[in-house]
Formats: C-alpha cells, structure tokens, sequence
C-alpha cells in the first residue's frame, strides 16, 4: 500500500494535515518508499506520527500533533483552563484547596 491509498484505518482527507508531504529523496538519496515528511520540522517524521497527519484511527493534526498546534497557533486547553469541566480536573486530581 502506498501512502495516501485507501485502507479501513484511512482517515478523512480534509482532515489531513496540509504540512505533510511525502519524498522519495533526500540529501541525494533515492527511497525505495516514498517517506513522511512534515515541512512544520522540515524532518522526517515516523509512520506513527504520519497516521496523526493523515487523520487516521480518530486522530487529528489540530488535537493531536504539537507541531501543528505550535505553528497554527492553537493553545493547549490545560495550559487555559479552556476545557469542559471549566477548568477544574476530572476530578481525579486530589483537591488541596482549603474549605
């Protein structure tokens, strides 16, 4: 299977990240394989990381990758409280505020 080809984990192809490319070359040398490459880093990047890119089991660059997040500018919702519970944990935290 070739990158971008249809499989059952393919994710949806306007959710993919638009700083990902795939090269079959680099520094002089041929790939059997063309291979991912996020123009964000300006690096390679692993098969995993490509499957975040490519919006694939459930995975999204604007949710998940931090190279997307850093340079699209989208802050993290624990660093701003920003979150469905209003900021204040799951409740699974211990609470060591006072009463």
């Amino acid at each position: 299977m070739t990158p971008g080809e249809a499989d059952e984990s393919s994710g949806d192809a306007d959710a993919a990240c638009e700083h990902l490319a795939y090269r079959t070359e680099a520094d002089g040398e041929a790939f059997e394989t063309a291979r991912a490459y996020c123009t964000v880093v300006e690096r390679f990047v692993r098969p995993v990381r490509a499957d975040v890119c490519n919006a694939r089991y459930d995975l999204a660059p604007a949710e998940h990758c931090e190279f997307y997040r850093e340079h699209e500018g989208v802050e993290d919702e624990w660093l701003t409280g920003d979150r469905d519970d209003g900021g204040r944990g799951s409740g699974d935290e211990a609470d060591t505020r006072e009463s």
